[in-house]
């Protein structure tokens, strides 16, 4: 099982909906929506469907929930091969 800590990442925003997060990555024009615990970095990605995720040149942002503190939108600077997972899957 992977961890979200073990990767680099940048906190975007903080404390979110998963509907302010849909939202706030429907201004990328490459996106993808992904069921409930798909996995992205070995990390189940948890959340009311459906989940956005967006792509920004090779950095992949998704929203991650945290038990007890929330949901956070991230960007993990070097997610090419999380992207191309994505593109063959569309």
């Amino acid at each position: 099982m992977g961890c979200l800590e073990s990767l680099p990442y940048e906190v975007l925003l903080a404390k979110i909906s998963f509907k302010e997060a849909r939202e706030y990555l429907a201004r990328f024009p490459e996106k993808y929506d992904v069921e409930p615990g798909y996995k992205m970095f070995e990390v189940r990605i948890i959340g009311v469907p459906p989940i956005r995720v967006a792509v920004d040149g090779d950095a992949i942002i998704f929203p991650f929930t945290k038990p007890c503190h929330g949901t956070f939108l991230v960007k993990v600077p070097d997610g090419r091969e999380e992207i191309e997972r994505l593109r063959k899957k569309k």
